[in-house]
């Protein structure tokens, strides 16, 4: 536990070194300094603002009273205490430091042995006496096991805190390392003997879906286990938790609410263009598995809580489910290399023939992009991985993910876009060939050629994220790539309409409401036209439209389909038609108490039904992002391959083998 501090130092280090936030002190007490992946890099991010949020708005709530103190309990290498001086905003105020006596021991000699740290203190900072293991004027540092209360409680008492004053309990990840048992006591003991207090926590939540459950492991592996995650599932228990505690009010967030509600649009906007970025789906998962709680008691009657009550509809209302999805493992794909990867696509490129290209993923034990084609083919019911060969010039494949296969026939696809890193730019696109004699089980070899398109249409192939969906205007067939993003635009709202096959680019004219820029979204073919749904969008807000490009005499006219109730926003899904019903499968969505299933909706009534996907035949924790899927209409089986993607700092999840979905009863024929 007492090395998860110093990790978290050098992360929010990092951060502050990459301008998500200003903080010179943090170099000074990280000790090592490594640099940080962007996602984790927004993950601090968030914290940090968070528990900056609730800080100073208590400190300006408190402004007028003659004293106040805040008291961080497990505060680590942070540096709270010397920003808060720094920026003057302590008058009249002291700050109390708990942590383990090791862990404060280590951050006094810091203090005493860095002039611009022991500058701040002032010159009364000094030794300290038994646990108080240093002692400024305003600035007490105690070396305390929290789960000892008795001594916690001497302990402050000796060092001075006064129980009649204001007063600012911080717990940034601290009470779920202790025992419930032992957390509830101190939650308690904090309110029973400080009238005026307000507590600000900072934990994980959701234990249970597939995040939760990487997270967990994570922790355990560390032997850091989260135990409030046992008893407080979710951010009502933890609500509850602090109000059957003794404390009066208690509002509570999750991050992507809070980044949501109470970071400026300017703010957001600033921070989500430090560093290229590409990881929405795994940064909106983080946000989901935490939260920030403001609780407090025997303030001011004028007092309003340190983070405003959701007044926007909770995200975490719970989303209606119609019933569930059977999830099994293909019998004869298990430890099949090659499949275990993210950000690929999957295209059926003759009846019971699925190829599979790029992405992200897992070969010969190491995590790489993925170079290798893959083929599978369904004999007598069963799914079989064939071996294919590639005859790819090196450069030429460009290792891609993000991108699109349209098979344009039984010897011919198209790849569309697609990206080596976030900073670069499209990869253009490319012919796949296969071998007009392949037997049934699929192509043995597949030729790479690139396409060299008109300047006109080349702007159609520098993106990624996107969709391209084949369609017909007056009997000939198109092409129509939609939306997505690029390394210089975050995200795209223009379109192209290729002829096929030349690939020649064609002005067709398109009127109705222009959807707004989205990627990650789902497109499909539907009598001639195309059906856009979900999407992330221009604020990476995740979208609940669904449209229609409709062929009309002269063009194409772009139709809102109103579905009832809502779609739930979601983004990073994939999507399929059968029989006038568009199906949605997996996704990110900001609803936390549930992950998306399959999402049915009727086109001709717009009736929307919600499925859970029944994974108790797993033994694995199914990540439905960044996957892909096929359809089998006959069987009604959806086929989902790959899914996963970097969880947080908890390490990276491949699903680990292709997953059949039986779709038939929620698809009965009338």
């Amino acid at each position: 536990v007492q090395g998860t501090g110093g990790s978290s130092a050098i992360s929010k280090c990092s951060a502050a070194a990459r301008g998500y936030f200003q903080d010179r002190f943090l170099r000074l007490l990280a000790g090592r300094r490594r640099r940080r992946a962007p996602l984790i890099h927004r993950g601090y991010y968030i914290r940090a603002r968070a528990v900056d949020h609730c800080v100073q708005d208590f400190l300006l709530k408190t402004q007028r009273l003659s004293r106040r103190q805040i008291l961080s309990l497990g505060a680590g290498f942070d540096s709270l205490y010397f920003r808060l001086k720094d920026m003057g905003l302590l008058h009249h105020t002291v700050v109390y430091e708990v942590d383990f006596p090791n862990v404060a021991c280590q951050k006094a000699a810091l203090i005493k042995g860095m002039k611009e740290l022991a500058a701040l203190v002032g010159d009364t900072g000094g030794e300290g006496k038994g646990a108080v293991a240093f002692s400024g004027e305003d600035y007490k540092l105690l070396g305390v096991d929290l789960s000892d209360l008795s001594e916690l409680e001497r302990t402050l008492e000796e060092a001075g805190l006064n129980n009649e004053i204001p007063t600012l309990f911080i717990a940034e990840v601290v009470l779920t390392y202790m025992e419930n048992t032992r957390s509830d006591a101190l939650i308690q003991w904090a309110a029973e003997h400080f009238p005026r207090a307000c507590f600000l926590v900072y934990e994980q939540v959701h234990p249970e879906d597939p995040f939760g459950r990487v997270m967990q492991q994570h922790f355990r592996q560390l032997n850091t286990a989260l135990h409030s995650l046992a008893q407080y599932a979710d951010c009502e228990a933890q609500q509850r938790r602090f109000l059957g505690k003794g404390w009066t009010e208690c509002s509570i967030m999750d991050m992507n609410e809070f980044f949501t509600c109470c970071i400026p649009a300017d703010e957001q906007q600033r921070m989500q263009t430090l560093e290229p970025f590409d990881e929405y789906e795994e940064w909106h998962l983080k946000c989901s598995h935490y939260f920030v709680l403001a609780a407090s008691k025997g303030m001011e009657p004028s007092w309003t809580p340190l983070l405003p009550s959701m007044t926007v509809p909770r995200h975490a209302g719970p989303v209606g489910m119609a019933g569930s999805v059977p999830a099994a493992v293909c019998a004869r794909l298990s430890g099949i290399p090659g499949l275990r990867r993210y950000g690929h696509h999957s295209v059926l490129i003759k009846p019971n023939v699925v190829l599979t290209t790029g992405g992200f993923g897992e070969e010969r034990g190491q995590h790489c992009r993925m170079r290798n084609f893959h083929v599978l083919s369904k004999h007598a019911g069963y799914w079989e991985a064939v071996s294919v060969t590639q005859n790819i010039p090196d450069k030429r494949w460009g290792e891609r993910l993000y991108h699109t296969v349209s098979c344009l026939s039984d010897t011919l696809a198209l790849v569309v876009g697609g990206r080596t890193s976030p900073s670069s730019t499209g990869l253009g696109m490319l012919w796949l060939k296969f071998p007009k004699t392949c037997n049934a089980s699929g192509p043995d070899d597949v030729a790479v050629e690139l396409v060299s398109l008109q300047p006109a249409a080349e702007a159609a192939a520098l993106r990624w994220r996107h969709s391209t969906t084949e369609m017909t205007f007056k009997g000939e067939q198109y092409l129509f790539v939609y939306g997505g993003r690029s390394a210089v635009e975050p995200v795209l709202g223009d379109w192209y309409f290729l002829h096929t096959p030349e690939l020649s680019y064609t002005a067709i004219a398109v009127d109705g409401p222009v959807p707004e820029s989205r990627h990650s979204h789902s497109a499909c073919s539907w009598e001639g036209g195309v059906l856009i749904a979900g999407g992330l969008g221009a604020a990476e807000l995740p979208l609940g439209s669904v449209f229609l490009l409709r062929e009309l005499e002269h063009g194409f006219q772009w139709q809102t389909i109103e579905t009832h109730p809502p779609l739930v926003p979601r983004y990073s899904h994939t999507a399929h038609v059968h029989e006038g019903k568009l199906l949605l499968v997996g996704g990110v969505w900001f609803h936390a108490s549930s992950v998306p299933g399959v999402t049915v909706i009727d086109l001709m009534t717009g009736l929307c039904l919600d499925y859970v996907i029944n994974v108790e035949h797993l033994e694995w924790p199914l990540m439905l992002h960044n996957h892909s899927s096929v359809f089998l209409p006959d069987e009604k089986e959806l086929l989902v391959i790959g899914g996963g993607g970097n969880c947080f700092s908890f390490g990276t999840h491949l699903n680990p083998e292709p997953v059949s979905l039986s779709l038939s009863s929620i698809l009965i024929s009338h």
